[in-house]
């Protein structure tokens, strides 16, 4: 089979200019799959619009666009399977854009645990919009729109030409301090480079190599324990002060199982907490690292890579959290690979 097709997530907050930024994306991507909920939400600039045939327009490029009906899985089969017959063009990639106000974890859920969608897509990244003129108030009102940023592996600013120089800067620090691993792009009348879009994962589709300093970016974040970045800002959003970005550094190497039950318990019984980690880990009796990745209840499934891209071989986690205090998540992290390790070494 061949190897999975890239999808990219495409989110943000209402008025955000997503479907600006789609309709370019037509433009410059040839091949692309746009996925949607409703053509009626999202207004495709109708000179892109060749013929409808039912859930289905064909774009120009080569591209075609589908509602999706339903659960994500049955759209993206009915999209396959129209491609192999040859009923529309080949397409090389998906952009699923979402509603304004939609939440990213069921999307991403749904694409890793169909194994049928899994075996033929793979998730590329999650793009999000934010609109410099309204964003800081939605940050404020709706906590929707701080975990599109918060979930983000690049977020893309617009309209920053209708609001001031000040507000700008605002806005970037703030979506900085929430999610440090996103690179924020201006974007201007939705005009973006496509390779801004593309590669945003661990593995990068050009190279077909990891790329882990890149996706990572541990040194962007607070080491547990210190001072939040957020606090004691009057101008920030109180909810803003619940948001926590920092990581976690353990030297010793890890036990698999205790460090698999520590994410279990993150996972399942604080989801609402946890909007997102990523890991880089050294396990106990093993000589290659492995990678983690998790949104809320949502745990990709581990890669283990070839070799480790550095000399150290410390095990690196990041995390975004609401309400979750970072001293509670490292001590977990601690006291259950410990525990186990210390089980596992017991006398029989």
């Amino acid at each position: 089979m061949d190897a999975p097709l890239p999808i990219t997530l495409l989110t943000g907050f209402l008025g955000s200019g997503k479907t600006t930024v789609l309709n370019h994306l037509v433009r410059t991507l040839p091949r692309t799959a746009i996925l949607m909920n409703e053509f009626g939400e999202v207004a495709l600039d109708h000179q892109l619009l060749q013929k409808m045939e039912g859930p289905m327009a064909l774009l120009s490029g080569g591209c075609v666009c589908c509602t999706i009906s339903g659960s994500l899985s049955p759209t993206l089969k009915n999209l396959w399977m129209a491609r192999q017959k040859g009923d529309i063009p080949a397409f090389e990639r998906v952009i699923i854009e979402t509603t304004g106000i939609a939440d990213p974890a069921p999307v991403l859920d749904n694409l890793l645990h169909d194994n049928w969608v899994r075996a033929r897509f793979r998730l590329d990244g999650v793009v999000t919009t934010v609109d410099a003129l309204f964003g800081m108030g939605q940050l404020d009102e709706h906590f929707e729109a701080v975990k599109q940023v918060a979930v983000a592996d690049r977020l893309l600013l617009t309209k920053t030409d209708l609001a001031s120089a000040e507000a700008v800067a605002a806005l970037r620090e703030r979506l900085a301090a929430l999610n440090p691993a996103a690179d924020i792009v201006t974007v201007m009348h939705g005009e973006v480079d496509p390779a801004t879009i593309r590669n945003l994962g661990l593995w990068n589709a050009e190279t077909r190599a990891p790329e882990v300093a890149r996706w990572l970016k541990p040194q962007r974040y607070q080491p547990a324990g210190a001072p939040s970045r957020l606090g004691g800002k009057p101008q920030i959003a109180q909810h803003d002060t619940r948001i926590r970005a920092f990581s976690v550094v353990l030297d010793a190497p890890l036990d698999r199982y205790g460090l698999q039950s520590a994410l279990s318990m993150l996972t399942s019984f604080r989801a609402e907490n946890l909007l997102r980690f990523k890991a880089l880990v050294n396990l106990a009796g093993e000589d290659k690292p492995v990678v983690l990745h998790g949104v809320q209840h949502v745990l990709y499934p581990e890669v283990t890579l070839d070799a480790w891209p550095d000399d150290d071989h410390r095990s690196r986690f990041v995390f975004i959290v609401r309400d979750l205090e970072p001293e509670f998540v490292s001590k977990l992290l601690v006291d259950f690979s410990g525990a186990a390790q210390s089980h596992a070494g017991a006398a029989p």
